[in-house]
C-alpha cells in the first residue's frame, strides 16, 4: 500500500481536464464537489459540506466560484427557501465535459469493485477510511 497509494494519487491528479473546462482553473477540491454532484445528483450545500468534510461556508464559496463560471447551478429548495440546492449545469457541453473528466476514475472503480460482493466492497471502503483517519491522526 505504501508504494501503491502515491502512484494512485499521482495518476488521479494527472487526469486531464477536458478542453471545455481548462480555462476555469479547477482544483482537486472542485473535482470532489463535482463528483458528489455527478454521482448523487442535485444536493443541498449543507449535505455537500458534510460529504466533503468541510464547512458549509467553504462549499458555498466553491459553489459561488463554479456558478460564476457556469459549471454549476444553485437554486432555492422549493420545500425550504433557506436552503440552496446545487447541481451540475444544465448546459449539455458543460455536463459532458464534467462527466468526461470524472468518467475514467469511475470506470476504474467499477472495474475493480464490481467483481466484489457487498461485504468485500464494505471492507475496501472501511480500509480506505481507516487509512485516511490514521494519516490524519499523525498530522
Amino acid at each position: 500500500m505504501l508504494l501503491t497509494m502515491p502512484r494512485i494519487v499521482s495518476r488521479a491528479k494527472r487526469t486531464p481536464v477536458p478542453e471545455q473546462l481548462r480555462s476555469l482553473r479547477l482544483a482537486p477540491r472542485h473535482l470532489s464537489l463535482l463528483s458528489c454532484l455527478l454521482f448523487d445528483g442535485p444536493t443541498p450545500v449543507k449535505d455537500l459540506a458534510a460529504r466533503l468534510e468541510v464547512a458549509p461556508t467553504t462549499v458555498s464559496l466553491m459553489v459561488s466560484d463554479l456558478q460564476r463560471q457556469g459549471v454549476v447551478d444553485r437554486r432555492a429548495d422549493p420545500d425550504d427557501r433557506r436552503r440552496s440546492i446545487v447541481s451540475i449545469s444544465e448546459d449539455p457541453t458543460t455536463r459532458e465535459a464534467v462527466d468526461a473528466w470524472l468518467a475514467s476514475s469511475a470506470r476504474a472503480w467499477h472495474q475493480v469493485l464490481d467483481g466484489l460482493g457487498p461485504e468485500e466492497r464494505a471492507t475496501v471502503v472501511r480500509v480506505m477510511h481507516g487509512y485516511e483517519e490514521a494519516l490524519a491522526a499523525t498530522s
